[in-house]
């Protein structure tokens, strides 16, 4: 059965890949190699589907190839998908979730709620998200990541 502190660890070192990646930004290479090594750990592309809908993306908003996943992170020359600037890259200082529920079942777990982007002047951009985790071998590994940004209402003039 997975546990709920799986979860919150699994977001933990989620949140610190995505500060990571961003601290390297200025050594491609680097850069490069721990975002691919962030995306093997993390995510569940070697194990079958994943169902990656970023944030920001408008043109191709599904990503379910690994290819287009690290290209949403860190962008580049070759990226696979035009629209990408590198997420991850902003840099971010820190993220954290605040989880509004976590289903826990033997092999999988579901987790929705908002997670919070501290920029480097401090102010936070806060974003809702869903993961889905799957057990592989005894990992906790995601094949459900979709994140938006909360809805604006029209302003009525």
């Amino acid at each position: 059965m997975i546990t709920k502190q799986q979860v919150l660890e699994a977001q933990t070192e989620w949140g610190s890949g995505v500060v990571k990646i961003g601290s390297l930004k200025d050594s491609r290479q680097e850069c490069e190699s721990f975002a691919n090594d962030f995306l093997n750990s993390l995510y569940a592309f070697d194990k079958g589907l994943v169902l990656f809908k970023p944030t920001k993306c408008a043109v191709e908003q599904f990503r379910p190839q690994k290819l287009q996943a690290l290209s949403y992170f860190i962008a580049g020359a070759d990226r696979a998908c035009q629209e990408d600037t590198g997420f991850a890259i902003a840099p971010w200082t820190n993220v954290r979730f605040e989880n509004s529920e976590i289903i826990l079942e033997e092999d999988r777990a579901i987790a929705m709620g908002n997670y919070f982007f501290t920029a480097l002047d401090g102010s936070e951009v806060k974003v809702e998200y869903t993961f889905g985790y799957k057990l592989f071998s005894g990992e906790l590994k995601i094949d459900l990541h979709h994140s938006s940004f909360p809805y604006t209402p029209p302003i009525d003039v």
